[in-house]
């Protein structure tokens, strides 16, 4: 069994590096799924997560337990294949006229990293056009990703969270996945 590193930056404890090469796969991974979700590759973009995985986007921007409270978003695995069909099949108003989007994702911190699972925090500016209006939208995001033994190509996101800055405000309804 491998030791968990944890990146609490505290006296004495030094920061997970970025270079570890684990981290390097999670970074990886969370750079696929912006490029996936931009290039409206929905179906490739479901297959990224574990069967188990969650896709939240809380309202209050201090919880870590997302099950009893209400959120914009908590999708699990059923969830997940709804909205896709619904982005996919046409039928859906935010499918016919989807926004175009160009995400960056940054200021990557590793939080934890074993050999199995890797938690990093990071930073996305999302800029959606839409019928001649750019709208921006920023968050922390947190994925868990979980490492497959066999190599990267099986990495898979158990856990996103996305806390918008302006959760608590007024968010106007997306129309595709932050």
């Amino acid at each position: 069994m491998t030791e968990t590193v944890t990146g609490e930056t505290a006296p004495g404890i030094a920061p997970i590096p970025t270079t570890d090469p684990r981290v390097a796969r999670a970074v990886d991974l969370v750079w696929r799924e912006a490029e996936l979700l931009d290039r409206r590759a929905y179906l490739a973009w479901e297959g990224l997560y574990a069967a188990d995985g969650t896709y939240v986007v809380p309202i209050d921007p201090e919880i870590d337990e997302f099950d009893d409270v209400l959120n914009m978003i908590y999708d699990d695995a059923r969830m997940r294949r709804m909205r896709v069909t619904r982005m996919t099949e046409g039928y859906a108003i935010a499918a016919v006229d989807a926004a175009r989007t160009v995400r960056t994702v940054s200021r990557f911190v590793p939080e934890t990293v074993s050999d199995t699972e890797v938690v990093i925090r990071s930073a996305q500016v999302l800029i959606a056009y839409k019928r001649g209006r750019h709208d921006i939208w920023a968050a922390d995001l947190t994925h868990r990703i979980r490492l497959a033994a066999d190599g990267p190509a099986g990495d898979t996101v158990v856990q996103k969270v996305v806390r918008l800055v302006d959760s608590e405000s007024a968010v106007p309804a997306a129309g595709f996945l932050l």
